[in-house]
């Protein structure tokens, strides 16, 4: 009996791993992560009303939605309770990634809070290079003596409440906004000019197409195959049906 209950115990195990295993990269999809800010930091987007600066804390940051040229920011408070801000940001590649999350942020002069800049998941090349708007990344252009990233469509950018879904207007309109850059000349310029695209694979490697999957023939009958599986099953049943015989 011993034996029956091992087999049975494994398949337990394996069908709790095919259950629990999506849930365990459940956060993937979203980037979610948990920072620790030692001192305030300025944030760009739609903020909660009098949070346009984060007191040092704990925040957890996530993407609440993707597309092909731009994603939507996220941060939370620790229990993910409350949402701080919604901020449009556009891939910014790097190359290379690291093992740890990376921030980076704009140094100000005067002691004035650092201003969060860009923000680099574990594992990945691409990151979220986050746009302020437009008037206030001319003067972040200035004091930093960096290009900013900016959209100078007109959105409240102090609410009650930020967005929490995908399909709320603010973020379709994020969505939608016309993004370019500011050099600290005051010039706007185009995003090509300031954030660094992937590399660029050659004209021969994008126009050669992809070698075919090799299939066989399907002449052959199913039949043997079948019978095999079935000795084998006969074969395996007989030997738990001894080892059982034996613990008894």
């Amino acid at each position: 009996m011993n034996v029956f209950k091992a087999v049975t115990t494994v398949g337990c195990l394996a069908l709790m791993s095919a259950v629990l295993a999506p849930g365990a990269r459940a956060d993937d999809w979203n980037n979610k992560t948990t920072v620790t800010f030692s001192g305030p930091v300025e944030i760009p987007g739609v903020h909660l009303a009098g949070w346009g600066v984060l007191p040092a804390g704990t925040y957890v940051f996530k993407i609440l939605d993707s597309a092909s040229d731009r994603h939507i920011v996220q941060i939370f408070n620790k229990d993910e309770t409350k949402v701080y801000a919604t901020i449009l940001a556009i891939p910014n590649y790097r190359l290379h990634a690291t093992d740890k999350t990376v921030i980076t942020f704009r140094e100000r002069p005067g002691g004035e809070p650092e201003a969060l800049r860009a923000w680099f998941y574990p594992g990945k090349n691409w990151g979220e290079e986050f746009v302020y708007p437009k008037e206030r990344a001319v003067v972040l252009a200035k004091e930093t003596n960096t290009p900013v990233l900016f959209t100078a469509i007109q959105i409240p950018f102090e609410v009650v409440e930020p967005a929490r879904l995908a399909d709320e207007p603010v973020v379709t309109a994020f969505k939608r906004a016309p993004v370019m850059a500011v050099q600290p000349t005051g010039e706007e310029v185009q995003l090509a000019e300031v954030v660094t695209a992937p590399p660029v694979q050659t004209e021969m490697a994008m126009n050669t197409p992809a070698p075919a999957a090799a299939t066989l023939p399907a002449t052959a009958s199913t039949l043997p195959l079948i019978g095999l599986f079935g000795l084998m099953a006969l074969l395996a049943a007989l030997a738990t049906r001894t080892a059982a015989k034996r613990l008894q």
